[in-house]
């Protein structure tokens, strides 16, 4: 069964990739996405016997991928809970994604290239989820970067889908040579790269660490077992901040729009952006032993959310508002795995699948309805026209800002998984919490401003768009709008039903708190840590902060765009340096264009023209043919063909050997 859920979507890329032209445009849409309709029926088959159940985790053979020396690497399958999970997010989206873009992008002539395209990715996502060690996990990695640039380039024609296409797979490389680096450490620590290996071995290798004991050379540095470990995981998450664009790697994620809309679902809510997520997860037996590594990635979690968060504010393109919330939703993530809260962490990585697929697919239905127009100012009044689609986003929009009763099982998906990482934060015992708490309690904030922004600048008030796109303004087709009721429905109920499997049912007996939750098993790596059981407990003033926090950005939001419209213009105009810093994303590409881009091109240029050009070529192979030629043209002279001219060369060659002979001494 693994198999056939693993591999229906590369016989998928195949089939549509190398015989698209014979099986047609139709053909290739139906049977990629039929095949991935299989593929996430039998995940959540998987996902229900393998996560509410106690079966321990184990390993399929598939063939032995590498045998050289004593390195033997074999492609294999682990199945447990974190698999499940990551099967049921990846399958599920990427077909509804499949099944929306038959509609979406029944207009373009390149059909059977875009679905094997789709199909790839999700394949190359299926490889990293499922992997049982890290060179198969690199493989889905790099195999996700891949599809990602042709997705994203995929209208090739247009220069800024290529900047963006290229941009994407430059800064990944950034985090992928990090990624690169903690595998090899981990290598060399303890002589595998299998996971079963290293998480069996860790603790005991580091309780008998001796003192002074040199464990791992890096960079000239003698570290003991202890920072050896930190350094990996710190390398292990550079890989992450690439993938899933966290603070200082997150400038590729905007830009990563120009692909169409499908696109933008499929990399934002269920493949590349939760590999990050997913790497730290998986690898949390080893990053528990590691405090510094967990603060970190709490630092850089909450960094992350606050920032996008920020930057979401004053977004005028739509889709770009949905990106930068979704770096800010990873951010929450990442923040819950750094305080040891790795349930709620994947838990919000569940839920937010559903409704920022929902969002993102949603913005595709505005964008086919008003003639691809994206800014939100050429949008407004269009609840009437597209009714169905309104209310879809509306659903979308409940459940990113976490609408729910505070204390109660009353509430949308995000509700659950934002307010269990909100809690968990505030009770975590790493230097960064407190800092994270109020960050991510803020960013919380700013999430339900700028989602409402978008709902009330799409949707409300007078029309803005040209009369011509107002009279063509049209619901999509079912194809489209029949993914968009699922994840509706995922959005709404994903977090009541799951809510106590992902974050633990509370029991008091004998005045402990236990468990009854099937992530027990699946993460945990640190016998002491009790965050799962402290968030139960937070005062109630951090119970209601998200709430608080939700109906305070809804009701801003309000008052600026449907009470006094007149409004944000005016504070724009009141605090114009804060407004362009936003609006221009805190200069981080201005920044990186001055600091790297701009040096790197004088650089390259400076070894062209001067390097290559000048000294090479000007003193090599150019220097040498240019003085033959120089020379050549000169003796050619010397060839006139007439007589008189050989006659008197050879008067002179005579005198001249006369002269040499009578003041040579020659007898």
């Amino acid at each position: 069964m693994i198999h056939a859920i693993v591999f229906f979507p590369l016989v998928g890329f195949l089939l549509a990739g190398l015989f698209g032209r014979s099986i047609g445009s139709k053909g290739c849409e139906y049977l990629t996405t039929g095949l991935l309709l299989l593929s996430a029926f039998l995940s959540w088959y998987v996902f229900f016997t393998v996560g509410f159940s106690d079966v321990e985790p184990k390993t399929i053979q598939v063939l032995q991928w590498i045998s050289t020396g004593d390195l033997t690497i074999n492609w294999a399958f682990r199945i447990d809970t974190l698999t499940a999970v990551m099967l049921v997010v990846v399958n599920t989206v990427s077909s509804l994604v499949h099944m929306y873009s038959i509609g979406y992008m029944h207009h373009d002539p390149h059909r059977p290239r875009f679905f094997a395209y789709l199909s790839l990715f999700t394949f190359a996502m299926l490889a990293l989820v499922t992997s049982d060690n890290l060179l198969q996990m690199f493989f889905g990695w790099e195999g996700v970067g891949l599809a990602s640039y042709l997705l994203i380039g995929f209208w090739y024609k247009k220069p800024s889908a290529n900047a963006a296409a290229i941009k994407a797979f430059i800064v990944n490389r950034v985090g992928d040579f990090g990624f690169a680096l903690g595998i090899f450490g981990l290598f060399v620590l303890f002589g595998s790269i299998e996971f079963t290996t290293i998480f069996a071995n860790i603790p005991e290798y580091m309780a008998n660490g001796k003192d002074g004991e040199t464990a791992l050379d890096f960079l000239g540095y003698q570290l003991d077992r202890s920072s050896a470990i930190t350094v990996v995981c710190l390398l292990l998450f550079m890989g992450a901040m690439g993938k899933s664009a966290q603070f200082l790697l997150h400038t590729w994620l905007p830009d990563a729009m120009e692909g169409p809309t499908p696109v933008s679902a499929l990399i934002h809510a269920a493949t590349m952006v939760t590999a990050g997520v997913f790497l730290v997860a998986r690898m949390s037996p080893v990053f528990e032993f590691s405090p510094v590594a967990l603060t970190f990635v709490t630092f850089i979690g909450a960094t992350t959310a606050f920032f996008a968060a920020t930057v979401g504010l004053v977004q005028n393109d739509i889709k770009r508002v949905i990106a930068y919330s979704t770096c800010s939703q990873l951010g929450y993530m990442f923040a819950a795995l750094g305080v040891g809260a790795f349930g709620a962490g994947i838990f919000h990585l569940f839920t937010h699948a559903f409704f920022k697929a929902l969002l993102f697919l949603g913005a595709g239905s505005v964008i086919h309805a008003v003639a691809d127009e994206q800014d939100m100012r050429r949008m407004g009044g269009l609840r009437s026209h597209i009714p169905k689609t309104y209310w879809l986003m509306i659903i979308g929009t409940i459940a990113l800002t976490g609408l729910g009763i505070p204390g109660t099982f009353i509430g949308t998906a995000g509700f659950f998984s934002k307010d269990a990482i909100i809690e968990s934060v505030y009770v975590g015992h790493n230097a960064f919490s407190g800092y994270a708490f109020g960050l991510l309690v803020t960013a919380a904030f700013f999430t339900s401003f700028y989602s409402w922004r978008l709902i009330f600048m799409t949707f409300h008030g007078r029309p803005r768009a040209s009369a011509d796109v107002m009279d063509h303004i049209h619901e999509s087709p079912k194809v489209m709008l029949v993914p968009l009721y699922v994840l509706a429905a995922g959005a709404l109920l994903a977090g009541i039903l799951f809510a106590g499997a992902f974050l633990g049912h509370e029991s008091h007996s004998n005045h402990e708190l236990w468990y009854n939750g099937f992530w027990r098993t699946a993460l945990y790596a640190g016998e002491n840590n009790h965050i799962l059981a402290d968030f139960h407990d937070v005062p109630w003033l951090v119970k209601l902060a998200p709430f608080i926090m939700m109906a305070s950005g809804f009701v801003l939001a309000w008052l600026f765009y449907i009470r006094a419209p007149h409004l944000p213009k005016q504070l724009a105009r009141q605090h114009v340096g804060l407004y362009k810093f936003l609006l221009n994303k805190w200069y981080f590409d201005e920044l990186y264009d001055f600091i790297l881009v701009r040096p790197a091109k004088w650089l390259g240029r400076f070894l062209w023209k001067k390097g290559d050009g000048w000294l090479i070529d000007g003193f090599g192979p150019d220097g040498v043919s240019a003085r033959v030629i120089d020379i050549t043209s000169r003796v050619v002279k010397l060839q006139s063909g007439y007589l008189y001219h050989y006659a008197f060369a050879m008067l002179i060659g005579v005198a001249a050997l006369i002269t040499w002979s009578m003041f040579g001494g020659v007898s």
